[in-house]
């Protein structure tokens, strides 16, 4: 009888050899059949009054996790959400921004009657607060039904459901089921998904889903992307259904991102973050009854209010740079015109024009300062100006600066694909560990909102659409 004296690394070497040969469902069937010896063994042993409530689980799970209508469900909750987020926000919205501006006008009115300098005053209360105030008041009520909303889904039970119904996707990807759970809370914002990757336990993976959850819109991008779908799309539909298109149009934008953050995973996974796909098993917890206390301390103080706070801290310095372009002329054109004519060249090459990535430039700190910063812009104003009503600004847009549908379309998409926030930026360097990762977030993103509008402007003019 010979003896062979193997080596730990030997035996490691040879299990490596022989895992390649195994079926993709070889570790799904032994942890199955552990959970069924479970099972038995437990239903032999125990007997609980609670087996009805387990039923009653099993059969909506057959719904919401079936091959046919679990992802349309998805769609229609997610939809649901939306709707109710754009609805639900508007008023509050506009009631929060009217209070917060007229407490600008009144301190405005002090310092003039004191004697204090205009630009004093302009800088201070018309460029750093008007930027808070604008954040606040664009942010703060989409955060607040959204948070909830999300954190209800997740004391319910179903968020689990969620990740079961796209871990086949993100599978063919190459990254991890659970990020499908960082991707949805990417919809309230960007920096708050890539704080949630810390579920992930695998180093690359993680790092795969930091870099593509900018590619979900957030609720900083959404205000651009309603007002392009309202007046742009929603026009053509009856008042009465203004709302539902617009929503639907913005569910849409959603799915694009959702199809670029899988796109974007695969080309990692095969390039710069090579590595198999590890598995994971989901155990899907019984559906409960949520808890009002705990959603409304998650979704209010650990989400909305950190989020807000990270964004009020990077809006002061672009309220009172977009002050500065809108105020200093030069030659009689502030500097905002010469910056945005000398970027008007790049800007039509991609469908766009030079305001618009201007306006982009200067709201890294915050996407929710584009669309004023573009009225400034157009409106030679002074500070950041909104439009009261759509059809006054489609007239702006359309009659005034010669916008088309190509011009709506590019603005969805570039606002879509284009580089995170500098909260975002801010929280994946703290997450990585790594100024060159925080670069190559921007560097995809950007690359990508680029490459993409550049194709799409291309082809219309190709095809004579533009």
């Amino acid at each position: 009888m010979t003896m062979t004296n193997y080596q730990p690394q030997d035996v490691i070497a040879r299990a490596e050899a022989l895992r390649s040969n195994l079926s993709s469902g070889f570790r799904d069937e032994i942890v199955k059949s552990l959970y069924a010896e479970a099972e038995t063994i437990a239903r032999r042993a125990v007997k609980s009054a609670s087996d009805k409530r387990y039923d009653f689980d099993q059969k909506v799970d057959r719904l919401v996790t079936s091959p046919i209508f679990g992802l349309p469900i998805m769609l229609v909750i997610l939809a649901v959400i939306i709707w109710l987020t754009v609805q639900g926000a508007n008023v509050p919205s506009q009631l929060i921004a009217q209070g917060l501006f007229w407490v600008e006008g009144q301190a405005a009115s002090l310092f003039d009657a004191a004697g204090i300098p205009w630009w004093i005053t302009g800088f201070l209360w018309h460029g750093v607060y008007r930027g808070l105030a604008w954040v606040i008041s664009v942010m703060l009520p989409p955060m607040a039904i959204f948070f909830p909303a999300f954190t209800i889904l997740e004391d319910l039970g179903y968020l689990p459901r969620v990740a079961f119904n796209l871990d086949w996707l993100f599978k063919k990807s190459g990254a991890h089921g659970k990020q499908s759970l960082t991707m949805a809370m990417g919809f309230g914002c960007n920096a708050a998904g890539v704080v949630a990757t810390r579920i992930i336990d695998s180093p690359r993976e993680r790092l795969v889903a930091i870099l593509t959850n900018n590619f979900v819109p957030c609720n900083g991008r959404f205000p651009t992307l309603i007002m392009l779908a309202t007046v742009f799309v929603a026009a053509a539909f009856p008042p009465a259904l203004t709302s539902l298109v617009a929503a639907g149009t913005v569910v849409g934008v959603v799915l694009v991102g959702v199809f670029f953050t899988l796109f974007m995973s695969w080309l990692l996974s095969k390039t710069m973050l090579k590595g198999e796909a590890s598995a994971f098993t989901l155990e899907l917890p019984p559906y409960r009854r949520p808890n009002v206390g705990r959603i409304l301390y998650t979704s209010l103080i650990d989400r909305t209010l950190f989020v807000l706070w990270r964004a009020i801290q990077t809006a002061a310095p672009a309220g009172a740079v977009i002050w500065i372009l809108g105020n200093i002329n030069v030659a009689g054109v502030s500097l905002a015109q010469h910056i945005a004519n000398f970027l008007n060249p790049l800007g039509l090459l991609i469908g766009l024009d030079g305001v618009i990535l201007l306006a982009y430039v200067i709201a890294i700190p915050a996407n929710e300062i584009v669309v004023p910063t573009m009225m400034m812009v157009y409106m030679g104003t002074g500070m950041m100006t909104d439009i009261p009503t759509f059809d006054a600004l489609r007239t702006l847009l359309v009659d005034g600066h010669g916008w088309t549908m190509l011009t709506a379309v590019n603005l969805m998409l570039f606002a879509l694909l284009h580089n995170p926030c500098a909260t975002t930026i801010l929280t994946i360097y703290k997450e990585t560990g790594s100024k060159k990762w925080a670069a190559v977030s921007v560097a995809i993103t950007l690359g990508m909102a680029f490459l993409v509008t550049f194709i799409t402007a291309t082809a219309a003019r190709l095809l004579g659409w533009a």
